[in-house]
């Protein structure tokens, strides 16, 4: 267990099958002080980079007090380029510090040379990527010693040059490297919205037995130049009854996971995130006590 100043976290490291949220600094007196019940917090790795300072000393209070997962924005695991290996020792040294009971990463890349982006952008889905960004994951897993979940991204265009479905790659990429899944669900309804698929069959043909973390968040409507819908994920507001409709028809295949609330612009006061928690968590225990009338 990770240890900070002399003491042990009061938790295991283990995240169990409920609601969790990313955590915020301006939300940690809050959280400290009231003990919520809520399952995990989530920190993007980017953040705790530094050695020391107040980001630290926070996180090191909440760890004592629940698990928390570890979420990469920056590693560029689709980069037609190697990693950045002091990002990715960076990351081994937080994997190491935190013990996060989750720890993942997405599907996108981000870096160009020396050029850092602040979007995730999306890579085509044919055989040169696909090579190269099990490439880079099994880099990752070797080096910070541990099995990493990847992503679905939100996308708003398509490749020409795509040979095979997001599905497909997705399918292959966990087939190669061992990798597991982290299936966002307000990613796959922003997708579909944009691309004119239907949502709810890419999440029937998921597979969903590779996965170990659900995210939701909120979106951001606007409309292409034809004038068709357009959605943009924007995690700046609550999560929409369109997304909680898929997420619960995700929970009946899956069972109950960690699911995490990702609230990352125009951040609201604590309470509010917390309730958004609570709503996924009516969700999961709602279809846990079907399956169980259904055992019986």
């Amino acid at each position: 267990m990770m240890r900070s100043q002399g003491s042990n976290p009061r938790v295991a490291a283990d995240i169990s099958s409920k609601a969790g949220a990313g955590l915020k600094g301006e939300h940690v007196a809050d959280i400290l002080a009231t003990s919520p019940d809520i399952g995990f917090f989530e920190v993007h790795a980017e953040n705790y980079m530094g050695a020391g300072g107040v980001p630290h000393r926070q996180l090191e209070a909440v760890r004592r007090e629940y698990p928390i997962s570890l979420h990469g924005v920056g590693l560029s695991i689709g980069a037609d380029g190697p990693l950045d290996k002091e990002h990715l020792a960076r990351l081994k040294e937080l994997n190491q510090r935190y013990e996060p009971g989750l720890f993942s990463e997405h599907l996108a890349w981000s870096t160009h040379d020396t050029t850092y982006f602040n979007d995730l952008l999306p890579v085509p889905y044919d055989e040169p990527t696909l090579a190269r960004v099990c490439e880079h994951i099994d880099e990752v897993q070797t080096v910070v010693g541990r099995r990493m979940l990847l992503e679905n991204p939100s996308t708003y265009v398509a490749f020409e040059q795509s040979t095979m479905t997001e599905l497909e790659f997705l399918r292959q990429i966990v087939a190669r490297t061992g990798c597991g899944l982290l299936l966002d669900v307000n990613n796959v309804h922003v997708s579909c919205v944009n691309h004119q698929n239907s949502a709810t069959d890419y999440l029937d043909a998921f597979p969903i037995e590779h996965v170990g973390e659900l995210h939701l968040g909120g979106h951001a409507p606007d409309e292409d130049d034809a004038g068709r819908p357009l959605l943009i994920d924007a995690h700046d507001r609550a999560v929409d009854e369109a997304v909680w409709q898929l997420y619960e028809r995700v929970l009946e295949r899956t069972g109950p996971l960690p699911t995490l609330i990702e609230w990352d612009n125009d951040v609201p006061a604590w309470p509010v995130l917390l309730q958004e928690a609570e709503a996924a968590n009516e969700i999961i225990n709602r279809v846990a006590q079907k399956e169980e009338r259904l055992a019986g």
